[in-house]
């Protein structure tokens, strides 16, 4: 019988060019020794624990996906990697599954040393002597801070023995971070596959929406679609709003009853291999857009396009922004929701009535992904391979000063977008984006299904008598 780790494919050169590449730039900057601990498991209740989810860092220079782990890499005149991980344990395999033991994942992983977790504490400590640096997260875990205080401490106990400590601690996810901004192929693959994959599920949504169904429902398909095309989880907890709830940028109950005449917007992507996406759709439940409805949508679509447009090479950060407000604060005067001149409307603020949120972020392993926006106080210049969202959108609450069929539209379009030599590569074409083909997807569905949804809208009936 094969193990996991021999029906897996796994490329382990992407992970060991990361470390190589941070070992360099701490060599650069006078060496030292840097620890990177993967995330800790959380009780959910009682003996329950959350699905573990590998620390997004140590997971981009190791790929190891268990618990308990540490990275720690030596940059000296021998850099070396070195992995600490949970031992081998037969009657614990019985329970959990396979592990890796450390002789296994220092071939598996490509690192040049491996240990187990338990001998941690001894050996960092005798590494952490007569280093110049420790690279590090400081503030990210109280626990971990605690720990290497106590290892930095164990080596200024020695110093009469002739140890010396580190006379510097660094930001080491400082250096990470402005590593991951730009994605390598390898991970420009896994992406674009997410992508896809998040595409293909907002369709799926699309296609088995009904009046009378619910939000929860809706979800359902979704998460079917991740996990049925490979992906391992959302990437984040879906977003499936209809009516007034659409108006609400974090709204996650998903409890609500569709109702007819209604938009539905779901902001919802999966994550593969530690990579995630994030798309945002907005359609009419009924499948067909009202005038109103259908104004708001093609508003915030030409406000995407203009965004789209300002994305290549050279540009900055914000202009992608900057577009989309431009074309959105005109759209808003045009739709006699906003008043005045369209200079007054931006540089007053006015549009952020209905659009209070940014453009986009960066995306990668995580979803708000590492990566200043700002370098110096100005805004920083987009470079091939760069990932970012492009999420213009148009939220208009019911109010005494709006025109009633204006009331609970919120429409949110929301794409993956990678910065390429000719310009901007959307990865996420596969869900439907325009009028036309979204009602076209929701009416082919009706005409093959139509009884979709008749049961909650009886049940609903019932209920109500």
């Amino acid at each position: 019988m094969k193990t996991p780790a021999e029906n897996s494919a796994f490329d382990l050169a992407p992970f060991r060019a990361r470390r190589e590449r941070l070992l360099a730039r701490m060599a650069a900057l006078g060496g030292g020794i840097a620890v990177l601990p993967t995330a800790p498991e959380y009780a959910r209740n009682r003996d329950t624990h959350y699905p573990f989810r590998f620390d997004s860092y140590f997971h981009y220079l190791s790929g190891f996906g268990e618990p308990e782990a540490v990275v720690v890499l030596v940059a000296d005149d021998n850099p070396r990697s070195i992995l600490f991980c949970r031992a081998k344990d037969d009657e614990r395999e019985i329970w959990d599954g396979y592990r890796f033991g450390p002789d296994a994942a220092r071939e598996r992983f490509g690192f040049d040393e491996a240990w187990t977790i338990g001998d941690f504490d001894g050996r960092f400590a005798d590494l952490l002597a007569n280093r110049p640096t420790l690279w590090c997260g400081l503030g990210y875990d109280a626990d971990w801070d605690a720990r290497l205080m106590r290892a930095l401490n164990t080596v200024r106990a020695n110093t009469r023995a002739g140890a010396v400590p580190p006379h510097s601690i660094r930001d080491v996810r400082a250096e990470l971070d402005e590593m991951r901004l730009i994605k390598d192929e390898s991970e420009l693959a896994v992406m674009r596959r997410a992508g896809a994959i998040s595409g293909d599920a907002h369709r799926r949504a699309m296609a088995a929406t009904r009046p009378g169904r619910f939000e929860y429902e809706i979800e359902a398909e979704l998460l079917h679609a991740f996990r049925r095309a490979g992906s391992q989880s959302p990437a984040y907890p879906s977003i499936v709003a209809s009516g007034a709830n659409a108006c609400v940028l974090h709204y996650i109950g998903n409890g609500c009853r569709l109702a007819d005449g209604e938009l539905l917007l779901i902001d919802a992507g999966c994550e593969l291999d530690g990579y995630a996406s994030d798309i945002t759709r907005s359609f009419p439940v009924n499948g067909r857009f009202s005038a109103a409805q259908r104004d708001v949508y093609q508003l915030v679509l030409a406000a995407q396009s203009a965004a789209k447009d300002a994305i290549f090479p050279g540009a900055n950060w914000n202009e992608p922004h900057d577009a989309a407000v431009r074309v959105l604060a005109g759209g808003l005067i045009d739709l006699k929701l906003l008043a005045g001149s369209l200079d007054a409307v931006i540089e007053q603020g006015l549009y952020r009535r209905f659009y209070m949120h940014r453009t986009g972020h960066w995306l990668g392993r995580d979803v708000h992904d590492a990566g200043e926006y700002k370098r110096d106080g100005e805004w920083r210049t987009l470079e091939p391979g760069m990932v970012l969202t492009v999420e213009p959108g148009c939220y208009i609450r019911a109010a005494e000063d709006v025109p009633e069929a204006f009331w609970n539209i919120g429409v949110r379009i929301e794409d993956d977008a990678v910065v390429s030599a000719g310009g901007c590569e959307f990865i996420t074409d596969t869900a439907p984006r325009s009028v036309e083909e979204i009602e076209a997807v929701m009416r082919d569905a009706q005409e093959r299904d139509p009884h979709i949804g008749e049961a909650a809208v009886r049940e609903g009936r019932n209920a109500a008598a």
